[in-house]
């Protein structure tokens, strides 16, 4: 099958990881991918932002910068129609996005099979975070293509919601959360394990940190325990390392801490492998975590909030605990309940790692959900 995939990230980011992971999938299927996107995004490295195409929409008024968004789409209209030309796909799979309606206009005039993924609802996510100029445009560019594609893939049932509100039809959704590669993120190898983090239960972080992560207060917990048993290893950067280490010199836990600043993502199932424990502090209401899916192929035992969309992948107790969504002061109270009951945290992490097959949380599967929902398509 031919497949043209589109999208609009110019940023080189964890939104990159689902389409290297996705037809990187599809070519190991035997499918041919014909990309259209933005050439600064993959001709960069892992963590870029953009490049030049950011740096100037971060000078301009926003509603300018907007403007140049959509008016992007007409300039990527072009693109779609000499690609589809050339090349001559079945179907266009697209990664949706603001101001986009140029694959859902390309689809009507050629007539192809179009399946859109939604990773969240954008404009309620710009709005609320970053704030949208010309609201008008921007709703309607979104819901004109969520209701114009033949199916749509929101990774959680929570973002299917957004869809239903929007007035797309039920038929035309199909829950599809993120998933993970088991040939990458393998099982839990501790051969792997430096020798620092041997014989210890390891608390481990992943991401930009944050002040309202509230990391100092699990720094704090795990000092107050006087357990030498105990590391926290933060793997990424953030505007509170600095004090984060200076606090762990202060109650004397410096040599049970570690910060591992910025890390390549090839290096992440080594550093998966020196953690017990995987924090999830906090996430927004529809996302489907890329790094959960992580931690649930290296079998670790997570501690999350208890938002719906979490509780789509997380049982309480069975494969991660679950504390009050906003209470990080819970989050703290169920981490300590997991260091101090080494039966629970034994248990959770054999559930947790049994997770990924189980829910069929593997972009191979998803990969191949994509291809039959596009023959059904083909044959209607």
């Amino acid at each position: 099958m031919k497949i043209l995939y589109h999208h609009r990230i110019a940023s080189k980011d964890g939104q990159y990881v689902h389409i290297e992971e996705i037809t990187k999938q599809l070519l190991k299927q035997g499918h041919e991918i014909i990309m259209v996107a933005p050439n600064v995004a993959q001709t960069s490295d892992f963590g870029s932002d953009g490049g030049w195409v950011s740096k100037l929409r971060s000078k301009l008024p926003d509603f300018v910068s907007e403007l140049l968004e959509f008016v992007y789409c007409f300039y990527d209209f072009f693109k779609l129609i000499k690609a589809i030309i050339k090349h001559k796909p079945d179907c266009i799979y697209e990664r949706c996005n603001l101001y986009l309606p140029s694959g859902i206009w390309a689809k009507k005039i050629f007539k192809l099979p179009f399946i859109l993924e939604v990773n969240s609802p954008l404009y309620v996510e710009r709005s609320t975070y970053t704030g949208i100029s010309i609201n008008w445009l921007a709703k309607w560019s979104e819901q004109y293509v969520w209701r114009q594609a033949d199916l749509t893939l929101p990774v959680t049932k929570v973002l299917a919601s957004y869809l239903i509100e929007a007035g797309v039809e039920k038929t035309k959704i199909s829950v599809t959360h993120n998933g993970v590669d088991t040939e990458v993120f393998k099982a839990k190898n501790m051969a792997n394990r430096a020798d620092k983090y041997k014989n210890k239960l390891v608390i481990g972080f992943v991401g930009f940190c944050r002040e309202w992560h509230q990391l100092d207060k699990v720094m704090q917990l795990l000092a107050d325990t006087k357990r030498e048993d105990l590391f926290f290893l933060v793997v990424g950067d953030g505007p509170v390392i600095t004090e984060l280490q200076q606090q762990a010199m202060n109650l004397g836990f410096d040599g049970q801490f570690e910060s591992t600043g910025l890390v390549k993502r090839a290096e992440m199932p080594y550093w998966l492998d020196q953690m017990d424990v995987a924090l999830q502090p906090a996430v927004t209401p529809w996302a489907s975590p890329l790094k959960m899916m992580e931690y649930f192929a290296k079998g670790l035992a997570i501690v999350a909030p208890d938002s719906d969309n979490i509780k789509e992948l997380i049982e309480d107790q069975k494969n991660g605990l679950l504390f009050h969504a906003n209470d990080l002061t819970d989050m703290v109270e169920k981490l300590e309940l997991l260091i101090a009951d080494n039966a629970l945290s034994h248990t959770i992490s054999a559930n947790s790692f049994n997770s990924i097959q189980q829910q069929g949380l593997l972009w191979q599967a998803n990969a191949i959900k994509i291809v039959n929902q596009f023959e059904k398509l083909m044959k209607e």
